[in-house]
């Protein structure tokens, strides 16, 4: 039986003086409900930004105590199904967003999921494409406004964070404090006017310590990839820290030699951005399992 988290109780910053909401297991399967990133206040399309109440924008479900989990460990959350709402919203507001400087006008536009697809405006039609927008856990030092990414994960906004794959923390506290929340029915990378599909949903997962210190985190496996993920202040540097913790990964984990990494990365690697909005920038370098397996490695 897995346990049961309602969307009645949120944060919106992650810090290690959370106090949990409930306590979890390593290995149990959790069910958690998660508000859409402006917690219902938009419902409509009359419903604009400068009516929202900002301190309640970005809540994410928790935090959870993981039994078990240290500081320094690496935790690994199975993403076993991401599910969303039957309706979404998506938002423009001058001055914000990638096209901020030349989006005059405030808009609110509500999406609706019919047969799997995401319909704009009732003229198209996009894959249904559940992800999770802010997921993490509490940093070791210092408080973190959801709506921000870093280190600990937050606001990364990468599209790869879905069903069926698995995202992996360094543990700063003591029982981890996990939450998530923002969740989108479909978005593109980039993100470029501050936000997708935005819609409340429902995950399934599970948490585990795996025996992996010293992974570059945030760290997200799917079937056939794995990706570091990283977010600066610029793209730039995101961009940077990113391929250098993927080659890192790629000399420390799988012993493949710098040269030999570097070209590979060049050949086969993908660097491509999760989002170009928020505080802090988020890109990540994918790498092929595939390539991995021709040295003999795997991550479990």
């Amino acid at each position: 039986m897995a346990t049961q988290i309602s969307r009645d109780q949120v944060f919106f910053s992650f810090s290690p003086a959370l106090k949990e909401i409930a306590r979890i297991r390593q290995g149990e399967e959790v069910i958690m409900e998660t508000h859409d990133c402006f917690e219902g206040q938009i419902q409509t399309t009359n419903d604009l930004l400068d009516t929202l109440d900002w301190d309640h924008v970005n809540p994410a479900t928790g935090p959870l105590y993981i039994e078990g989990t240290q500081p320094g460990d690496v935790l690994r959350i199975d993403l076993l199904d991401v599910s969303v709402g039957e309706q979404s919203s998506m938002v423009t507001l001058p001055g914000e967003g990638a096209l901020g400087d030349v989006i005059k006008d405030m808009e609110t536009s509500i999406l609706k999921v019919e047969d799997g697809q995401v319909v704009f405006k009732n003229k198209v039609r996009v894959p249904l494409r559940p992800m999770i927008g802010v997921i993490g856990i509490a940093p070791a030092s210092g408080e973190v406004p959801n709506g921000t990414p870093g280190a600990h994960g937050g606001n990364m906004d990468c599209t790869l964070v879905t069903t069926g794959n698995s995202i992996y923390f360094t543990v700063g506290v003591e029982g981890a404090m996990f939450g998530a929340g923002d969740m989108h029915a479909a978005m593109g990378d980039g993100e470029i006017v501050i936000c997708g599909a935005e819609t409340p949903g429902v995950v399934r997962f599970k948490a585990e310590v795996v025996d992996l210190k010293g992974l570059p985190t945030p760290f997200i496996e799917t079937d056939d990839l794995v990706a570091v993920v990283y977010s600066a202040p610029t793209i730039d540097e995101a961009a940077s820290q990113a391929t250098h913790l993927m080659a890192k990964f790629l000399t420390d984990f799988v012993k493949i030699p710098l040269n030999d990494a570097g070209m590979l990365m060049s050949l086969v690697g993908e660097l491509k951005f999760c989002q170009i909005v928020d505080p802090l920038k988020t890109v990540r370098f994918e790498f092929p399992k595939a390539v991995l397996a021709e040295y003999g490695f795997q991550l479990n």
